[in-house]
């Protein structure tokens, strides 16, 4: 694929990263729009992951008595139930050779070839995921997930959309509310999306960061 001609300037995309906050209050008679929405959806499918192995699922919880019982184990927030998409980020519990297998299977369906040529590869994976044991695989697979709630939280504030990302939550009551265990994987973190409510107060409070040169080094 060629490379698109960009159509952002610089300016442009400081201005949204400046534009979006943490937003702690959503006006929840605002929805995003489909074709929006369909957007970030496919930004989280396009996320980057180490070896492109993607050991994660997304869940879009739209469900108001999943949310409501899912806000219980978030601190009681009122982003979960009020935001008009709230989702799950789940990392895989597990990483074995039939993952890389079936990797390697949709990477030969999409760029074609022959599965043989991708032995390297494939021998390289496995011995990476061999060299860790489990909790040291499932605390890989959890960093994973940030890498995609980064590229949604970046997508969404380019659309317009405000977004918080949420770790105040109980992972084991997210993961039996969701039924998550027996698919596989485990609560990572969470992220709400909409609209912010006009009343926010953190909506226009001054960003607090350090200076570029206190966390910026050139070598």
């Amino acid at each position: 694929m060629i490379r698109p001609m960009s159509t952002f300037a610089p300016s442009d995309l400081l201005n949204c990263l400046r534009w979006r906050y943490a937003t702690k209050k959503f006006d929840p008679t605002k929805t995003i729009p489909a074709e929006t929405w369909s957007a970030l959806a496919t930004s989280l499918v396009l996320a980057p992951s180490s070896f492109g192995l993607q050991p994660w699922h997304f869940l879009t919880i739209q469900n108001p008595s999943i949310r409501a019982e899912l806000r219980t184990h978030s601190w009681g927030q009122s982003q979960v139930t009020d935001c008009s998409h709230f989702v799950v980020l789940a990392a895989k519990t597990t990483m074995n050779e039939a993952d890389i297998d079936a990797f390697l299977a949709r990477t030969v369906a999409v760029r074609g070839g022959e599965i043989d040529q991708l032995t390297p590869y494939r021998e390289m994976m496995v011995g990476f995921t061999q060299n860790m044991d489990e909790p040291a695989r499932l605390q890989w697979a959890k960093l994973q997930t940030y890498i995609a709630l980064g590229q949604l939280m970046t997508s969404a504030a380019v659309l317009g959309i405000d977004a918080c990302p949420m770790e105040g939550l109980n992972p084991a009551e997210y993961d039996r509310i969701l039924s998550l265990p027996e698919k596989g994987y485990t609560t990572s973190v969470a992220c709400a999306l909409g609209f912010r409510a006009d009343d926010d107060k953190y909506a226009a409070a001054p960003k607090v960061r350090f200076e570029e040169c206190d966390v910026l080094s050139f070598l």
